[in-house]
């Protein structure tokens, strides 16, 4: 066991391991380190520890807690929804909560009706894309707080094609054979996919984000206005340009670009953010996912051994977008994918302006970007890079921030300092600096520029020693508190040995947040504090922590995913992945961040089988709720169905939910 895993536990691995058995000891040592840091709170008297259970090595917790009176939370007054599983939303009493833009809804004025047997690619770039995922609210007219006129910025991560187009998948008549066939490959799929150039170029168009004006009428209900000049799709092949230190450089360059600083849309595009000066922020993922042909790059070549770090595949992809499009095959355009895993930047009041991929942000699979405005008036942005044992960044703007001049802020994103987090063991923190030339990032180690750092930033990482994470993703700020909130969604491959203090548990399967305070409340600082925030599952278990609350007080969950708060400074958590873990569909939780019930999650909303809940957003005085409901119906096929939410018939199809209280114009999560 590594040294600052051995510091940790205070006591050496066999002592640990004897006491993963036994528990007492364990107890113990954890419940002197946990007093220490605080999470002892109210007497509570919690303790983690970890036991070797019948699946095999697992965290758990005991809680031995004084009973709180009633369900309200702080500024929460709504009585809590409890798991479920079945195929319709289900919000807590006194809202409601209806699908408000679905798949395929016309968002332009002269887009069609959305038609399964009848999609295109001209269709679709006129229709709300697939699989939402974040969403901002921003209000209008630009500079105003208003509550009841904005535009929604939507993303858009991925494509199901085996629940958009008929026909897709067919049972593969070889597949039964298989198992009882001497001569037949062991891995014969199941299916075999029917693809296209046009279902191709349809998913495409399908991918990136919608920009939809959106206002309360005078009866109080909120409408499209579907025929709004900002009404705006970005695509898979919307042209954008490259900026930053990593513009120009030659992994960025390809035949179609020379130049290294245009490219062709935005995919897979996942958590993001708003910049104080009203723009749009929208982080790219797994794009990897759609190439092709890795192994035709030789196996010493360094531009291999980076795509190998983010999972390219190495043979033919399974959508076969590369059959269609060149520039998914790897054997063709080995630098493309430089050209994605950026943070975008668009203006959302300019349908007619560029969107720009921002590289001094870093290039990994971001989750987030969070803005903030330190004291000195730099803006700095979190973001998580979503995969087991990967890294939380931030970046700190060189210049400061101008409210007074917009037009002066449009690029500040583009010099600045990026940071990769180290968590230490004492509940300290350092926000290690990405520059070339400091510390290993020399050409001596690979990195021959900053623009090398920046399209290598896991590698950067990795060379400075930061803090391997459980799934970092949505990473968003406390407005009432300034502190910041770190959404680990789980890890099952994380081993005893492997777990460190920000990351206690192994085979983590139902995620953690993890809450830091800056020094000096200063977002440009280098150092900070942290402490874990809640660590998920089921709460009657021992290695859970849901503020020392009694557990028949608390709405478990589980997978942790995004985060959003209200004008109280509420924490509101949807989850990704609640029925690996518990018996229900994903939802959005929330809880207070401070006070005697610091950390007792009351289910909201619940979503529909296969759907993930993501992207919540409040309008500005809390009277509205909009959350996506993505994939609903994943794991299953138009055939053989897991969900028609939302139509009841035909496909299921991921929607933006908008949520209102029943009481007119009251706060959401308030009775009256």
């Amino acid at each position: 066991m590594a040294a600052r895993t051995e510091e940790f536990y205070e006591g050496d691995r066999d002592t640990v391991l004897s006491a993963a058995g036994l528990g007492e000891t364990m107890q113990e040592v954890l419940a002197r380190r946990w007093s220490r840091r605080g999470m002892l709170r109210h007497g509570t008297g919690a303790a983690l520890v970890l036991t070797l259970g019948q699946g095999g090595l697992r965290s758990a917790a005991a809680q031995d807690a004084t009973p709180l009176a009633g369900a309200a939370v702080g500024g929460l007054d709504f009585e809590p929804i409890t798991l479920d599983a079945g195929d319709n939303l289900v919000v807590a009493p006194g809202h409601t909560a209806v699908p408000f833009l679905r798949w395929g809804d016309p968002i332009m004025a002269d887009a069609p009706d959305w038609d399964i047997d009848a999609q295109s690619a001209t269709a679709q770039e006129r229709q709300f894309g697939y699989n939402c995922d974040w969403i901002a609210y921003f209000p209008l007219p630009q500079g105003s707080d208003s509550s009841d006129h904005g535009l929604l910025v939507v993303n858009h991560e991925y494509t199901n094609p085996e629940l958009m187009f008929p026909g897709y998948l067919t049972r593969n008549p070889e597949y039964t054979a298989a198992p009882d066939s001497d001569d037949a490959p062991p891995d014969v799929p199941e299916f075999l996919i029917n693809t296209s150039q046009e279902i191709v170029d349809t998913e495409l168009a399908a991918h990136g984000l919608s920009i939809v004006e959106v206002l309360r009428d005078e009866s109080g209900q909120w409408v499209v206005v579907r025929d709004s000049a900002l009404n705006r799709r970005l695509t898979g092949t919307t042209p954008m340009e490259i900026t930053g230190p990593a513009a120009g450089h030659d992994l960025l360059q390809t035949s179609d670009d020379p130049t290294g600083t245009r490219v062709l849309g935005t995919l897979n595009n996942c958590a993001g953010g708003t910049s104080p000066w009203g723009t749009a922020l929208t982080g790219e993922e797994n794009s990897q996912q759609y190439f092709a042909n890795l192994a035709a790059l030789p196996e010493d070549d360094p531009v291999r051994a980076v795509h190998d770090r983010f999972g390219y595949g190495e043979e033919a992809s399974e959508r076969q977008w590369e059959q269609f499009h060149d520039r998914f095959d790897l054997a063709k355009q080995p630098n493309e994918p430089f050209r994605f895993h950026w943070i975008v930047e668009f203006d959302p009041y300019d349908p007619t302006s560029t969107p720009k991929k921002r590289t001094a942000l870093g290039r990994v699979k971001h989750e987030g970007a969070t803005t903030a405005i330190a004291p000195g008036g730099q803006v700095a942005l979190y973001s998580g890079d979503d995969e087991r044992f990967e890294y939380a960044y931030k970046f700190v703007t060189a210049g400061s921030y101008d409210p007074a001049d917009r037009a002066a802020n449009l690029d500040l994103l583009d010099e600045g300092t990026l940071y990769v987090a180290r968590f230490n063991d004492d509940g300290s923190g350092d926000w290690l600096p990405l520059v070339h030339g400091e510390g290993p990032l020399t050409e001596e180690n690979g990195f021959t520029s900053q623009a090398e750092v920046l399209v290598k930033t896991r590698l950067a990482a990795d060379a400075l020693g930061a803090t391997k994470m459980d799934r970092p993703e949505d990473f968003e700020t406390n407005p009432v508190t300034g502190k910041v909130y770190l959404v680990c969604t789980n890890n099952n491959q994380r081993t005893l040995e492997q777990a460190d203090a920000a990351n206690p548990r192994p085979n983590n399967l139902a995620g953690h947040i993890v809450e830091i305070t800056e020094d000096n409340d200063d977002h440009a600082a280098t150092s900070f504090t942290w402490d874990l925030f809640i660590i998920a599952g089921d709460a009657t278990d021992s290695g859970t922590w849901y503020g020392g609350v009694d557990a028949g007080l608390v709405s478990p969950l589980a997978a942790p995913d995004n985060l959003t708060f209200d004008n109280d400074g509420n924490i509101w958590i949807s989850t990704d992945g609640m029925a690996n873990n518990l018996p229900g569909n994903d939802g959005l939780f929330a809880a207070r961040t401070e006070g005697e019930e610091r950390g007792r999650t009351l289910q909201f909303f619940s979503t529909v089988p296969g759907a993930e809940c993501s992207g919540p957003i409040f309008n500005p005085d809390n009277s509205a709720l909009w959350v996506s409901v993505q994939h609903p119906g994943e794991g299953g096929t138009l055939d053989q169905p897991v969900s028609r939410w939302p139509d009841g018939d035909q496909a299921p199809r991921p929607s933006v939910v908008l949520i209102t209280s029943e009481n007119g114009m009251a706060r959401i999560g308030r009775r009256g």
